[in-house]
């Protein structure tokens, strides 16, 4: 009898045995740029906080499963792309401009990507600018004529700059030279003052005038050229798993509604991963920031993937003539939508900048209009303090400094674009009690001559108030 019952449990652990080595692994290996941090929500707070785990599907066929989540970091979209094309990734998030080129590739070596989200992006093109060094005279596009820029090439920037250029009537290569140069090397070259100006997307064109050694004399909103980052998956994958793909844009969704629902918190988390200052993070993406994160393909951001395809091919980067249509696929994110109880289509409609339901940290009143809004955050404290205009920032400012309060940051709103801006470096017109911020001198000069006031940075204003 006892050996009648070995001989049933050898039988069951083969069994077992078998049914475990027949069980399928399925890899999921998705490529990050945790530094571009509009990619954050479709990678690194992913990433951090284990959402994929939570949305990948357990059921039907994927009832006995086993993932292999595999995730790799890269600084620019061109390498990414390489290992999309070599089959070692499936899943990965980048700009418009190598969004792009990586369908261009995909189609030349007779594959196929698409683009299934945005991630973030504006539809004015806030993100992508231009800087100078800080002790640089220059205050406008207009006085660099004659100059070089450097730009990292095949970039969302890169194509800014171009119909920068381009506006301005000038000749490349005889009214300005543009050289290409990646982020890490512009940086201790504007330090050390050995370039002109330096165009970049995000963060950059924030980042380097908040480490204190450039400016921004251009936005990418003065070009009017929508841009974005977004997600491409390998088709085949997507074909042969709909359903991980929809999971990976679950965890996308949701990792948005942590940021929006606590920015400060998720601001220092891209922090601590990335180096990139939390006031930057937040600049970007908290209420009114820069940039909307933003998941459906609005016609905006249709258009800049479209342009972006047209530009590679005239600067001849590729000769590939990519149909927009079937590149993008929103087939994926409209699912994901309706799983987590989300309207697609009333998000589409949607042009709002990330909202901001908050009270005049001085007053006590609730803040109804946003157009000049001004921010405060204060080093200890967790949350960002809120004002209803640069006036009642600065008074409560003056008092916070002179209580010995440190302060980690002021921001204040552009008041012809509504950009956010980094007071500091910001320029403002105070008429009688009023006072408004501009993001260039001239803006500012010619706002006070329309409506009367005086021109001051951002010392000059502190003092006056």
């Amino acid at each position: 009898m006892k050996f009648q019952g070995k001989i049933i449990g050898l039988l069951l652990t083969a069994a077992f045995g078998m049914n475990a080595a027949q069980a399928e692994t399925i890899r999921v290996a998705i490529g990050t740029q945790d530094t571009t941090i509009n990619c954050a929500t479709g990678g690194l707070i992913i990433r951090e906080l284990k959402l994929l785990e939570k949305y990948l599907p357990r059921d039907g066929k994927y009832k006995d499963v086993q993932y292999d989540i595999q995730w790799k970091n890269f600084t620019s979209g061109a390498p990414l792309t390489n290992e999309m094309l070599a089959g070692k990734l499936d899943i990965g998030s980048m700009a418009d401009f190598p969004g792009s080129f990586n369908g261009a590739a995909f189609q030349k070596a007779g594959k196929q990507s698409q683009f299934i989200t945005v991630l973030s992006g504006s539809t004015t093109g806030s993100g992508n600018g231009i800087v100078v060094p800080k002790a640089s005279t220059v205050q406008s596009l207009a006085e660099l004529k004659g100059k070089t820029i450097s730009v990292p090439f095949a970039s969302t920037a890169h194509g800014m700059l171009l119909r920068a250029v381009a506006a301005q009537g000038w000749v490349l290569d005889k009214d300005v030279t543009i050289v290409t140069q990646a982020p890490e090397v512009a940086g201790p070259a504007l330090q050390a003052n050995k370039i002109e100006a330096h165009a970049d997307f995000v963060p950059f064109a924030e980042l380097f005038p908040y480490r204190g050694f450039a400016r921004k004399i251009f936005d990418g909103s003065q070009a009017n050229a929508p841009t974005l980052h977004g997600s491409l998956v390998d088709s085949d994958y997507a074909k042969k798993y709909p359903e991980i793909v929809t999971a990976y844009l679950r965890a996308a969704i949701e990792a948005d509604r942590l940021f929006a629902a606590e920015p400060e918190k998720y601001s220092e988390l891209i922090a601590k991963v990335t180096g990139i200052e939390p006031e930057v993070n937040y600049l970007f993406h908290g209420p009114l920031g820069l940039q909307t994160r933003d998941f459906t393909f609005k016609p905006e951001y249709r258009q800049a993937i479209k342009t972006s395809i047209d530009t590679l091919r005239l600067m001849k980067r590729t000769e590939t003539d990519l149909d927009v249509n079937t590149f993008i696929n929103d087939l994926y994110i409209r699912a994901a939508f309706k799983q987590a109880g989300q309207d697609y289509d009333g998000h589409l409609k949607n042009y709002a900048r990330s909202p901001l339901k908050a009270k005049d940290a001085r007053t006590g009143k609730a803040i109804t209009d946003v157009k000049r809004v001004a921010q405060i955050w204060v080093q200890g404290e967790p949350l960002v303090r809120h004002y209803v205009s640069p006036e009642s920032a600065l008074t409560d400012l003056a008092a916070l400094e002179k209580s010995g309060k440190k302060i980690r940051v002021v921001y204040a709103q552009d008041r012809n674009s509504g950009n956010k801006l980094l007071a500091g470096d910001a320029w403002f017109v105070k008429n009688k009690g009023e006072v408004n911020a501009f993001l260039l001198k001239d803006a500012a000069e010619a706002w006070a001559q329309t409506n009367g006031g005086t021109v001051l940075d951002f010392d000059a204003v502190k003092a006056a108030i």
